[in-house]
């Protein structure tokens, strides 16, 4: 086997292990809000995954594992539009981190990667919820739930990206 097909499967590998971590961090904690969602742990995963894999990899593992959970968890209507959501999420994450983490030093950069990828998400659901429930009140109705989501996200991803995923000694 030739290095670039060992990193190749090694990508392929990594990005399965992320797209189950998020599935199961998706699952494990999930606190009902008071509009049809609930908030969980899957966006630091997202994150993480997209930050560690690259736009590629780690959008196909945030799409994969967040659309697995919304099957596994009985919001199949949502999984679709959660693949689609949740690898965009995973590529502004990407790309904005690499932007920021030069100009910022420390959990800045991460939080605001966090935040970008976040800001998709809202918007993402609240447009796919005007265009299945035919109204703009209905679907504002989900952005508080999908804002508390949003922190969560943010704060954990950040989190343990700074203070695990960074200390993780990388080979090549």
């Amino acid at each position: 086997m030739n290095l670039n097909r060992n990193n190749k499967v090694r990508m392929m590998t990594l990005a399965a292990m992320l797209a189950a971590f998020t599935a199961v961090a998706t699952i494990m904690i999930q606190i009902p809000t008071p509009t049809k969602g609930y908030v969980n742990l899957g966006d630091c995963i997202v994150n993480i995954a997209a930050w560690v894999l690259g736009p590629a990899y780690g959008a196909a593992a945030a799409g994969i594992g967040s659309s697995l959970a919304d099957i596994i968890s009985g919001y199949t209507m949502y999984a679709p539009v959660t693949l689609v959501i949740k690898a965009l999420m995973a590529v502004v994450s990407f790309y904005v981190f690499n932007f920021t983490k030069d100009r910022f030093k420390g959990i800045i950069s991460t939080v605001i990667a966090a935040s970008a990828a976040e800001l998709v998400m809202v918007t993402g659901y609240t447009l796919y919820e005007v265009i299945i429930y035919h109204s703009w009140s209905y679907a504002v109705v989900g952005i508080p739930g999908n804002i508390a989501q949003s922190v969560m996200g943010i704060i954990s991803s950040a989190a343990v990206y700074e203070l695990v995923i960074k200390k993780i000694p990388v080979r090549k």
